[in-house]
């Protein structure tokens, strides 16, 4: 038979509980109206970096450069893979179900595949999360970048380019890979890793384009040379944008499933305090009912 001290109990569980779905519930609302913000910034970023890809591949296939001659530009120029550096993008936060421990795993794959092809595989990591969780690993970082916001700008991001193109152009890492969580809907985020130096122009196929010649000033090669770094920039900053698309789609649908689940909690604690409560109340009415015959029995 459940006591006062039971009933008590589950009725302070019932209210803690519903404090929580409030709590879950605010920060649903938040992250949705982030998540529109933020989904909105990424699908605009992505017909600029297409059409930046496009320009790339046109603009290469008019350069007279080879990857692997001494002319070529610093940043398309393959070599030898001693130094490998991967950007590791993650949130700052947590309370997003499964998408920062998702980009970990990934990332955390490609960093175990290529240490044994390596001399030396280090991250770079954007977001608290990833930082941390590649600390633990004990892999070497090149550096961190932490507190970007949730809404960063071209100038917030243009220091984390400028880093892995100074060292790739230095010789102080020898490929570089971006690693990100890609916006697909509010439901689905994609772990995606994609190489960024050195630059792989994209195959032009030129489909249904008529053949035309370019008087390019100065030349393909110097406009490249300032485009490069440029198309590496907006690599960087799209992927920041997806993962902020990813990160504010990934809260709210996991601050809506503990909303639910604490409504759920609340509805069974309810009726369990319903049946202990009535439990109560019949045995203290036993009580009064033997009481009293014990009286008229004297």
């Amino acid at each position: 038979m459940a006591g006062a001290g039971s009933v008590r109990a589950i009725r302070q569980r019932i209210s803690s509980v519903e404090n929580t779905a409030k709590v879950t519930g605010a920060m649903e609302l938040v992250a949705a109206s982030k998540m529109r913000r933020a989904q909105e910034r990424a699908l605009n970023a992505r017909p600029y970096a297409t059409e930046m890809r496009a320009i790339l591949s046109k603009l290469s296939s008019y350069a007279n450069q080879s990857r692997n001659s001494d002319s070529a530009n610093p940043l398309l120029s393959e070599r030898e893979v001693k130094n490998f550096a991967l950007i590791h993008i993650t949130a700052d936060r947590g309370l997003a179900g499964g998408l920062n421990a998702n980009m970990n795993r990934a990332s955390a794959s490609l960093m175990l595949e290529r240490q044994s092809e390596v001399d030396r595989a280090s991250v770079l990591a954007v977001g608290r999360k990833g930082r941390d969780f590649f600390r633990r690993s004990g892999f070497p970082e090149l550096g961190e970048f932490t507190n970007i916001g949730d809404f960063p700008d071209s100038s917030d991001i243009l220091p984390i380019a400028r880093m892995v193109i100074d060292d790739y152009v230095s010789g102080a890492v020898d490929q570089v890979f971006l690693g990100f969580q890609t916006f697909v809907n509010a439901a689905v985020q994609r772990p995606t890793l994609r190489q960024i130096l050195p630059i792989n122009p994209p195959e032009d196929d030129g489909e249904n384009e008529a053949v035309v010649d370019f008087l390019f000033e100065p030349s393909p090669d110097s406009i490249l040379e300032n485009l490069l770094p440029r198309y590496v920039e907006m690599q960087v900053f799209e992927a920041v944008l997806e993962a902020q698309a990813s990160e504010q789609s990934a809260r709210m649908v996991a601050m809506r499933q503990a909303t639910d689940a604490a409504n759920e909690m609340v509805s069974d604690l309810t009726l369990t305090y319903n049946k202990a409560r009535q439990e109560l109340i019949t045995g203290e009415l036993l009580d009064i009912v033997g009481g009293k015959a014990a009286l008229e029995q004297d």
